[in-house]
């Protein structure tokens, strides 16, 4: 009797660890393979773009850096067109998303999220003719007006959402969206603070005013497949590391105080 019972419970134990084996999350995966594989659409500054030597660069690709460095492997970064992003993690072309993806509760139905890395919130830039007229998002819901953003961001959603009455086109990247706004092909441009703080300088050329006042509330984290929590634990822990010893706040001020990297874009 007691021998079958030890049987039964040595065949529960295996079966249990070749679950567990095979149930190894991306962060387990990255440390047995030597790189981090993240996926990301290296348009958003300063979060992650290409720098003209063709380098992707950035404030999260700097906190990417620091988490494989923290694993003992090398960062590689798969550049993915943001609308096929969660997809392309679906299908295994890398092990997580790292590209100022905002946690909305739609995501969270596919992914799993790690804890919010920052936040930020969606502003405007407008046609510099507009300083009078508008003032918030509210006085661009109007269907003579015309609104643009960046396919399948949080700008879009929100752009939808809350300016629905306005006509709306998206586009591919970020620059063309906010080129058109310069051009006067579209009256504003709805995405996120940090970005929209380096465009307004960098293409705004005079014809862009930014409405700074963000007027939503969006935590960015990175994004990995449902289950995957043991991955989770280790991102959430290595964030609060980076916290507290220095580090984040270094690569913070690097990005989002000091703009010497606007050379490396030109």
């Amino acid at each position: 009797m007691i021998k079958k019972y030890l049987s039964r419970l040595l065949v529960g134990v295996t079966a249990l660890v070749a679950v567990t084996a095979a149930q190894a999350g991306a962060i387990d995966d990255a440390v047995k393979r030597g790189t981090l594989r993240v996926g990301m659409d290296p348009t958003y500054m300063p979060f992650q773009m290409t720098n003209k030597r063709g380098e992707i660069i950035g404030f999260e690709v700097d906190i990417l850096k620091a988490m494989a460095k923290s694993m003992g492997v090398k960062l590689e970064t798969v550049s993915t067109a943001y609308d096929g992003i969660i997809p392309a993690l679906l299908t295994d072309k890398f092990d997580m998303i790292g590209s100022g993806m905002t946690l909305t509760q739609e995501r969270n139905l596919r992914l799993n999220f790690s804890e919010p890395f920052i936040v930020v919130g969606q502003t405007l830039l407008i046609r510099k003719e507009l300083a009078g007229e508008i003032k918030s998002y509210k006085d661009l819901n109007n269907e003579k007006y015309r609104i643009t953003s960046k396919l399948g961001t949080t700008g879009e959603m929100v752009a939808k959402k809350l300016i629905s009455k306005a006509k709306y086109h998206g586009y591919d990247n970020e620059q063309e969206a906010v080129m058109d706004v310069v051009n006067g092909k579209a009256d504003a441009f709805v995405y996120d603070a940090p970005y929209n703080v380096v465009a307004v300088e960098k293409a705004g050329a005079g014809k862009l005013l930014f409405l700074d006042e963000p007027f939503t509330y969006e935590p960015l984290a990175f994004g990995l497949k449902k289950g995957d929590y043991d991955s989770i634990n280790f991102i959430n822990n290595f964030l609060h590391q980076i916290k507290h010893d220095g580090t984040y706040d270094r690569i913070h001020d690097k990005w989002f105080k000091n703009k010497d990297w606007l050379k490396e874009m030109e």
